[in-house]
């Protein structure tokens, strides 16, 4: 089973190499949700605690998940954080993603390999509930 920790490591190793030029405006804690069927991730922030929240599926925390997944799950709401929606401050457009906004930009930050797995494993995660 994978926790929380590993979850930070994801994010982290994601954060370093593919979003080096978001800075953190506001402390980031990421942790495990709730099961869901079809909600892999949320990003929120917290007014009274002025933090920003990444959570993640919580089926993910069975290994049975490809780490692909959780890869293109974080890095999905890092995009939303880098275009400034889970805070209060200006966004870089009106709704988070409209237009593809999201892998395009997953795609320009060099993550395309996450974008094409998660297209082609999804079909199959849908088809098995």
């Amino acid at each position: 089973m994978r926790d929380n920790s590993y979850l930070k490591n994801r994010l982290y190793f994601l954060w370093r190499n593919y979003f080096p030029d978001v800075l953190a405006k506001e402390p980031i804690e990421i942790r495990f949700g709730r099961k869901a069927k079809y909600r892999f991730g949320s990003i929120r922030y917290c007014h009274a605690s002025k933090k920003v929240h990444i959570t993640v599926n919580g089926r993910f925390q069975d290994e049975k998940y490809p780490t692909e997944i959780i890869d293109h799950t974080v890095a999905h709401e890092m995009v939303h954080y880098a275009q400034g929606f889970p805070t209060p401050g200006p966004r870089l457009s009106r709704y988070p993603h409209r237009g593809g906004v999201v892998n395009r930009e997953l795609k320009e930050r060099h993550l395309h390999h996450l974008v094409y797995f998660y297209d082609s494993w999804v079909k199959g995660y849908i088809n098995s509930l």
